[in-house]
This record gives C-alpha cells, sequence and structure tokens, in this order.
C-alpha cells in the first residue's frame, strides 16, 4: 500500500518558495517533488529534515592505494 504524503508550500512575499515534504522518508522526499522542482526553476537551497535520514543505511568505505616508483 502506498503511503500517503503531503507537499506543503508557502510563498514569500518575496517571491521564495518554501516547500515541505510531510509524511515522507529518505529519498521518496526529494523523488515526490522532483517533477515540481524541475517546473519551478533552480533550486537554491535545501534543507533536509530529520525525516529524511529516517530508516536510511550508511555505508562507510575507504580505499588506500599504495603507489610504489621503480
Amino acid at each position: 500500500m502506498a503511503e500517503y504524503q503531503k507537499i506543503e508550500y508557502r510563498i514569500g512575499k518575496d517571491g521564495k518558495i518554501t516547500e515541505t515534504v510531510i509524511g515522507a522518508t529518505g529519498s521518496s522526499c526529494t523523488e515526490t517533488t522532483k517533477g515540481l522542482e524541475k517546473a519551478l526553476g533552480e533550486v537554491d537551497d535545501r534543507e533536509l529534515l530529520p525525516d529524511y535520514y529516517e530508516g536510511e543505511e550508511t555505508i562507510t568505505s575507504s580505499q588506500t592505494t599504495t603507489l610504489n616508483q621503480i
């Protein structure tokens, strides 16, 4: 069953649009709004809420390369 998501838009007096996704976690927040953001134009700033990081796994890896000179 699909999860219910709500998108809230606030338009300031200066014309700045603030978008908030409610009821979504992880990358589904940004996927939900991708099309509309593209239609509106360039995103100046993005502040990710704690819900974005909920349920996401963090994978950390490191790689070491040794270069031998002959």
